[in-house]
């Protein structure tokens, strides 16, 4: 038998596995890669050395025999406060927790929507929502790397996606207040750039006209998702000589800043206004009343697309997916019957 002296601090390498099984350095990376056109002795003899050694092949090695790549790329526009965000940070732990379990190395990459990506040597791309960088989305396609899109249900495009029903979950909003006897009921949007905003907003104007309730534009507040602006938007409509009743948000952090205004200009929740907001962020549970609102399964969302990504990744002509996702209204304390004058 040979013996192979090293160091403690000598790393083995797969020559030593070769010395040590008496095999050539190609038929030890072929039982690593998991040939099939290996004879059984030897495989058994390499995998003895591995043991022994305790040898840990080299991931790079693996993919540069192999031809793949089990390098994945999540791509997120950029955008002000992306890491408060609670989109963003639940999609990046729903994503990076099956990556790893599914042994997927996970690049993050924060976009500006002018930029070219530099893929090379990614086995595919997860992007998180497409908002103004849809060349981006297509320059993958076209070099046939797997891709999935998140947030968006594209349409036009020969690609898998995953999204959330922002209309029905805006309608099961609104259906709700104007159940406990709102008319007058505001919105205040996020972005209408995204898609999810804009179909928040689709969904508000549905359930009001399906109830037969007239649309008032002085009642409508477009913002681009921030704190700041759902701010200036609450102070807006608090002051008005006849402010709505109830507001639908389009998203969980803008309505805990419509609630913080409410209190300082000293109006009682939900007796003076009733709220819902999007998200079902936890954060919503801390607001001066628990903030009803509209859950959007991010996490599943999330594992979905690492599934379906892997799927295309290791199947050979795999057909693209498009997945919709239900919305569920939470019932809690920030919304009232309206009380008749």
């Amino acid at each position: 038998m040979v013996h192979i002296k090293k160091r403690p601090s000598d790393i083995p390498s797969i020559e030593d596995v070769a010395r040590l099984a008496g095999v050539s350095i190609t038929t030890v990376s072929r039982v690593i890669n998991k040939a099939t056109s290996v004879k059984e002795k030897n495989r058994v003899k390499v995998l003895d050395a591995v043991k022994q050694l305790k040898f840990q092949p080299s991931i790079f090695a693996q993919r540069l025999a192999t031809g793949k790549t089990n390098e994945v790329a999540l791509i997120m526009p950029r955008y002000e406060g992306i890491f408060y965000s609670f989109y963003a940070l639940e999609l990046i732990r729903g994503i990076g927790t099956l990556c790893e379990a599914l042994k997927l190395d996970l690049l993050l990459h924060i976009t500006d929507v002018r930029s070219i990506l530099s893929v090379r040597g990614v086995g595919g791309i997860i992007f998180a929502d497409v908002i103004g960088n849809r060349h981006q989305l297509e320059d993958a396609l076209s070099r046939g790397i797997p891709c999935v899109v998140l947030n968006n249900y594209v349409e036009d495009l020969e690609v898998s996606c995953i999204a959330i029903d922002n209309i029905g979950g805006a309608e099961a909003a609104v259906n709700y207040l104007i159940g406990l006897g709102h008319k007058r009921i505001a919105h205040i949007s996020g972005d209408l750039v995204t898609q999810a905003a804009a179909q928040r907003f689709e969904g508000y104007k549905s359930a009001l006209k399906k109830k037969n309730i007239a649309l008032s534009e002085d009642i409508i507040f477009k913002t681009d998702y921030s704190r700041g602006q759902a701010r200036m938007a609450a102070e807006k409509l608090l002051k008005m000589p006849n402010p709505p009743t109830a507001v639908f948000v389009a998203s969980d952090s803008m309505a805990l800043e419509v609630m913080a205004v409410a209190k300082e200009l000293g109006r009682l929740l939900p007796r003076d206004l009733s709220i819902v907001g999007f998200d079902d962020n936890p954060s919503g549970l801390y607001g001066p009343v628990a903030l009803t609102t509209v859950r959007q399964p991010l996490i599943r969302m999330a594992e979905e697309s690492v599934k379906e990504l892997n799927r295309l990744m290791t199947e050979k002509k795999s057909k693209v997916k498009k997945i919709f996702l239900p919305a569920e209204l939470i019932i809690r304390e920030s919304c009232q019957p309206l009380k008749s004058t």
